[in-house]
């Protein structure tokens, strides 16, 4: 496959217009979920963010890491979602732009922008107004989720180096309930890559 300056500068501008949309409707939900939470709701919505954005860093690596040769193997038996997954490991570089990326950094704005509500909400509870204090919570907070961040995408990439063609998979299985049962593809079949890595069978 080679490359192609116009279509990546079409992904580019169709990618960042997703990005907008997206980051715009999680900041909505997200604002309107800590707006009614409490200290410890608050947190645990955190908290999710944070997982959302390790899972999806997860899925993104395992599509850049997998090799298409196994799940030729697979669609020749008829496995469901094989030929889904050889058209992710085909399109990796857009499918891990959009998880790692896309949903990856948006989750990283959303969780610090709830962070920061948290530590309104706890500050606010507790009725202390010292400069130091608030500083130093903020602070504490950030580099806490911060550290959760980097930590989980960290045992993420290992996991998903390791079991990257079962990670595949799974989502091609996913993908392959979307075009059944509801007509959504959302990626083509490109052509293989001429280095070989991604083995040079076709699917049948």
């Amino acid at each position: 496959m080679k490359f192609s300056l116009k279509n990546s500068i079409k992904w580019s501008i169709f990618i960042s217009g997703v990005t907008f949309g997206l980051a715009c409707l999680f900041s909505i939900i997200s604002n309107a979920m800590m707006d009614k939470a409490g200290l410890v709701s608050g947190i645990i919505i955190v908290l999710v963010i944070v997982c959302i954005g390790i899972f999806f860093d997860i899925l993104g690596l395992a599509s850049a890491s997998a090799q298409e040769l196994p799940y030729h193997a697979m669609a020749s038996e008829r496995v469901p979602g094989a030929k889904q997954a050889i058209k992710i490991v085909r399109n990796a570089d857009r499918f891990s732009n959009i998880c790692n990326d896309v949903i990856g950094d948006i989750c990283g704005v959303v969780s610090g922008g709830a962070t920061a509500i948290v530590v309104m909400i706890l500050l606010t509870s507790t009725g202390n107004e010292s400069s130091v204090v608030q500083t130093t919570v903020s602070v504490l907070f950030a580099a806490i989720v911060s550290a959760m961040t980097v930590g989980g995408k960290a045992l993420g990439k290992s996991f998903a180096i390791h079991y990257a063609t079962d990670i595949v998979l799974l989502v091609g299985k996913v993908f392959y309930v979307l075009e059944k049962k509801l007509g959504i593809e959302l990626f083509t079949l490109r052509k293989n890559k001429s280095n070989g890595k991604r083995g040079k069978k076709r699917v049948s």
